[in-house]
């Protein structure tokens, strides 16, 4: 973010997606949910609609970025989120695979950290293979330094 205007306590970067329902409206519904929870929206980038990744599905989704200034750790933020995703009508499956959801809320960075436990890996291990996020990404924050790649975001090729 490197602006010296805004006071961020810990940066918190989102990839929000969803392709069931009316999936503006609950991105929109998930900004308001996640500012309320997890702290200020600093940023977000445009919607973008791409096909699914990882498996076959006839609804596209609506992705897009958000970075917030957060008090929360990265592992209550995780909690909270999954809260949230709940609350908008996400039901996780024990199948393997993705499966179409009404939303789907990624960690994709928390400061610079590098944080791998058995329920988070941050920053996002596939942020790079991912147009959808990779896309958006670059509109809100180009010039952060992936932590893991030692790459700023819009020099990054999806591979």
């Amino acid at each position: 973010m490197n602006n010296p205007d805004v006071e961020i306590d810990n940066l918190l970067v989102l990839s929000l997606g969803s392709n069931l329902g009316d999936r503006k409206q609950t991105i929109e519904k998930a900004y308001q949910l996640l500012e309320q929870a997890i702290g200020k929206i600093l940023k977000k980038s445009s919607f973008i609609e791409t096909k699914p990744w990882g498996f076959t599905s006839e609804n596209f989704f609506i992705n897009t970025v958000a970075c917030y200034s957060t008090k929360l750790s990265c592992e209550e933020a995780l909690r909270k989120i999954h809260e949230i995703e709940f609350i908008l009508g996400r039901k996780r499956s024990n199948e393997v695979g993705y499966q179409s959801r009404t939303i789907d809320i990624d960690i994709l960075f928390y400061n610079e950290e590098v944080i791998e436990t058995k329920d988070l890996v941050v920053p996002h291990p596939l942020l790079h293979k991912r147009d959808f996020v990779l896309l958006p990404l670059k509109e809100v924050l180009p010039d952060f330094i992936h932590p893991v790649l030692r790459q700023k975001i819009k020099d990054i090729k999806i591979s």
